[in-house]
């Protein structure tokens, strides 16, 4: 049994064990409390199996599969119409083992993209996005995660980073379990071009989405893009 597909090979129909349930079978749509609750327990069990994963990668072989993944992303962006310089940038600060793109921010800044970082200011809230630059004094905030300070500025991105704990073929990303990437997609308008980041090891069968995930536009682990949807 692979740990990218830890229920192959052993599907079952009912909403017993949502690790088993085979993709197909999983309505997103549904209300079922029991089977909403076999998902939950599923997830954070995903969760501590993937961040141990991640914060066992020794220090090389972060530093390699960060170095690509930097590279599958600038080619992303000079790809699109324009490029990115003129638009907002959000990208992130890497915790907890997650690929660290901050060079490529600092880059992007050089050469005139603007670049926010997100910020949680009200718990249970969409985020908001401090302007960042690589002379940008940090404070912590939230998790003591450093954030752009409060006078930074505001601005809302035209093309957003996600870093991921987990991802699947159909766009989907699991994150940290606050739901705070979700409400902030669902709250922008015009919604921004979504890039899910995370490591190959990653890839999941299913995040098994519920009613509230919303599906990224495009995924890009140290492999090159694993997903992409007809994007603007």
């Amino acid at each position: 049994m692979s740990d990218q597909d830890s229920g192959r090979g052993r599907y079952a129909s009912p909403p017993c064990m949502a690790g088993d349930l085979a993709p197909g079978y999983f309505d997103p749509l549904g209300v079922d409390p029991a089977q909403a609750g076999d998902v939950d327990r599923w997830r954070r069990a995903e969760r501590a199996r993937l961040r141990a994963r991640r914060q066992a990668m020794s220090v090389a072989a972060h530093q390699r599969a960060s170095h690509a993944l930097a590279g599958h992303l600038r080619d992303f962006l000079s790809s699109r119409p324009g490029g990115a310089k003129g638009r907002v940038v959000s990208g992130y600060w890497p915790i907890k083992g997650e690929p660290d793109l901050r060079p490529v921010l600092a880059e992007l800044h050089d050469a005139g993209v603007m670049v926010a970082l997100p910020v949680v200011e009200v718990r249970a809230a969409p985020l908001v996005f401090r302007r960042w630059s690589p002379a940008t004094r940090m404070v912590l905030g939230d998790w003591n995660i450093p954030v752009p300070p409060p006078d930074a500025g505001t601005l809302t991105p035209d093309i957003t980073l996600a870093p991921v704990m987990g991802w699947d073929s159909a766009g989907y990303r699991l994150g940290y379990g606050g739901g705070y990437f979700d409400r902030t997609l669902a709250a922008l308008s015009p919604r921004p071009v979504s890039i899910g980041v995370g490591f190959q090891s990653a890839q999941l069968a299913t995040i098994y989405p519920q009613p509230h995930d919303i599906p990224l536009d495009v995924i890009l682990t140290e492999a090159g893009i694993q997903f992409t949807r007809g994007i603007r």
